[in-house]
């Protein structure tokens, strides 16, 4: 399994990966679910490797996580900064999702792995990710790869529990 970068030629396989959100975790398929068509959305995914800072986005770097086959079984976002109190408190550097029928397999783990490896690659040196506190799924994958729990905070804007890792690269 690799990461890669996002790519018109995964049209077929990011809709297998849509797809998937939208019959197993339609709470998230929103997340996925391009708002133009293919080739515009990929380079709009490029395109936020540029983005200027302002209070809730920031220069991030998307990849898709694949299988063996070019299978997309999950993503992964990294923030090149976390210079504003919402990224800071609720967002984090990392965000990952496993696709929901790759779930419960390790994928996550994996996937995070290389994500931390290409974080570093970025120039950081610690990175700060963030779970809902009750998902102890994704917990378990954090600390799995070395993260390190600082708190849990109760979220400003998603009004829930928040159990914030660092992780040292």
């Amino acid at each position: 399994m690799k990461l890669v970068a996002p790519s018109v030629e995964l049209e077929h396989a990011y809709h297998a990966f849509l797809a998937d959100f939208i019959a197993h975790d339609p709470e998230n398929a929103g997340f996925y679910e391009p708002q133009q068509p293919f080739a515009a959305h990929v380079a709009k995914l490029f395109a936020e490797q540029n983005l200027p800072l302002n209070d809730s986005t920031v220069p991030c770097h998307h990849f898709w996580f694949c299988d063996e086959f070019m299978q997309i079984i999950g993503a992964l976002r990294v923030r090149h900064h976390i210079d504003s109190a919402y990224l800071s408190l609720e967002v984090g550097h990392i965000g990952y999702d496993v696709a929901p029928s790759w779930r419960g397999r390790g994928v996550g783990k994996q996937l995070l792995a290389q994500g931390l490896a290409a974080a570093k690659t970025l120039g950081l040196e610690q990175v700060l990710i963030i779970a809902d506190e009750d998902n102890l799924a994704s917990r378990k994958v954090i600390e799995a790869n070395g993260g390190q729990l600082a708190d849990i905070v109760l979220g400003q804007q998603q009004p829930s529990l928040l159990a914030r890792y660092w992780c040292q690269l």
